[in-house]
């Protein structure tokens, strides 16, 4: 008992003197209506100043443009406080940035946003209140000073972000570029574009977070160029979290509306929920030890996993997913030769990828789960283990005759080869491939042969079942 005590006395003393800034205190006024950037960047410069301390964010509407972050600061969201991004131009301009050319403009900044940091340490972002993107752009805006992205972190490390709720969060409600110890927990988001943007990060730890991103993705690695040289992205896990492809708004409102699909305005082919987990759409740098369990998607597009810019992929475990509604196929491994990095970047690779548990009801039948390397560049070295896919069927046997283009060079995408030729695996360019334990069903009748391997060597199937039987010869197309 007497040691309790102690515990708690010393907790106590070192809470009693954490110094804090109240931004009210700074002239903050909290009403939704005056424009509080000034009172929250003198409180933060003035934490920093002071050897760091807890910038406190009591309940209130506060409109702002950008807010500057600080090292060694913490900056406590309340209860019932709401941090809102202002309408129009005036955040910060975009910085110059020479590589700008091998990454999407707003992959390539970070000072144009409402929350930003460069070359920062020891920051931790929490609380139980908000953080809305009311007034940032979801499309990139070169030349502009509007805001199109909530939290952007450049050369940062020991940063955590926990407990809060972001919404309608602009391009990104989290761009982090070359940071490392980044710790995210607890978060929920429900955006109209992407979720996590972790780009060149090392020792990156993402844990029961609840993302909802209808018309882009949740959860994304990338390797970026924008730092002008080449850095993977490494020792990242993914746990327990959900992704989902729901009408924005209705994750935080838990209503879960379902009318993406005829009120999505973005670019063409994103017009069904977009949501999941992904790796690699922009891969100049490469992924290694990368870990993902735990997680759920519903109502969104499957897991996928690419190299396409020259990046390295390899040693990468996924394990215990479950999928509802999944809106492309549930599994898509490409490695490809977009090659959008600095002239003269090799190929890449993806190789060493362990996929288990793996349960998916409802998926889409367009597209079946994916392995697609490119001539001359085979995925390999990847194991499938006790995967249950029920997909809803209807391919025609026509359909099974396709023989869909090589797309070297295109973006990555499951929708990529247009309707498959297979129903349930579609192998293409890959060797030393294991698929044990892996279950498929069809909810209506499909066509289609159940496997289609092209170019492949050493595919092995142990223990694969086709509505509950043992495939057969029959069941693999091997052009």
């Amino acid at each position: 008992m007497k040691r309790l005590l102690f515990v708690l006395c010393v907790l106590y003393s070192f809470c009693a003197s954490a110094a804090v800034y109240n931004v009210k205190d700074f002239g903050a006024k909290g009403d939704g209506i005056t424009l509080d950037t000034k009172a929250f960047n003198d409180a933060i410069a003035k934490a920093s100043q002071d050897g760091g301390g807890t910038v406190l964010i009591p309940s209130g509407q506060y409109l702002c443009k950008s807010i500057r972050l600080a090292s060694h600061v913490h900056l406590y969201i309340e209860k019932g406080a709401v941090v809102i991004a202002a309408e129009g131009e005036g955040y910060d301009s975009p910085e110059p940035n020479e590589f700008d050319m091998y990454q999407d403009y707003g992959h390539s900044h970070w000072m144009d946003s409402l929350i930003w940091g460069i070359g920062l340490e020891d920051i931790t972002i929490s609380g139980d209140g908000m953080i809305y993107g009311k007034g940032l752009s979801a499309m990139d805006l070169p030349n502009t000073t509007r805001g199109n992205k909530t939290i952007s972190l450049k050369l940062c490390k020991n940063i955590t972000i926990r407990d809060i709720s972001m919404l309608q969060c602009g391009h990104f409600a989290l761009l982090a570029t070359g940071v490392d110890n980044l710790s995210i927990y607890n978060v929920k988001v429900d955006s109209n574009r992407d979720g996590f943007n972790i780009d060149c990060c090392k020792n990156v730890r993402i844990s029961n977070c609840s993302m909802n991103t209808p018309s882009d993705d949740a959860i994304v690695l990338k390797a970026t160029y924008s730092l002008g040289y080449f850095r993977d992205t490494e020792n990242v896990t993914v746990s327990d979290c959900l992704v989902s492809g729901y009408e924005q708004g209705s994750l935080l409102k838990a209503t879960w509306d379902n009318n993406v699909a005829e009120k999505n305005d973005h670019v063409t082919w994103r017009r069904i929920p977009t949501g999941r987990i992904k790796l690699g759409t922009e891969s100049s740098g490469g992924f290694k030890n990368i870990a993902v369990s735990n997680c759920i998607f519903d109502n969104c597009r499957g897991l996928a996993i690419e190299s396409v810019d020259g990046g390295h992929l390899e040693d990468m475990v996924v394990s215990n997913i479950t999928m509802r509604n999944c809106k492309s196929g549930p599994i898509f491994l490409r490695l490809g030769a977009r090659q959008r990095s600095p002239k003269g970047t090799p190929l890449g690779t993806l190789k060493r990828v362990l996929i288990s548990n793996v349960n998916v009801f409802n998926a889409v039948s367009d597209n079946c789960s994916t392995l697609a390397g490119i001539p001359g560049a085979y995925i390999e070295d990847v194991v499938l283990s006790n995967i249950h896919i029920w997909s809803e069927g209807g391919g025609t046997a026509e359909d099974g005759k396709r023989q869909p283009k090589e797309e070297i060079e295109s973006y990555p995408e499951p929708g990529m080869f247009g309707v498959t030729p297979a129903k349930g695996l579609y192998i293409r360019h890959a060797k030393n491939i294991t698929f044990r334990d892996v279950n498929f069903h069809f909810l209506k009748p499909d066509y289609r042969p159940l496997i289609v391997e092209e170019d492949t060597e050493a595919i092995q199937y142990d223990g694969v079942t086709v509505d509950y039987r043992p495939i057969q010869s029959s069941d693999i197309d091997k052009r």
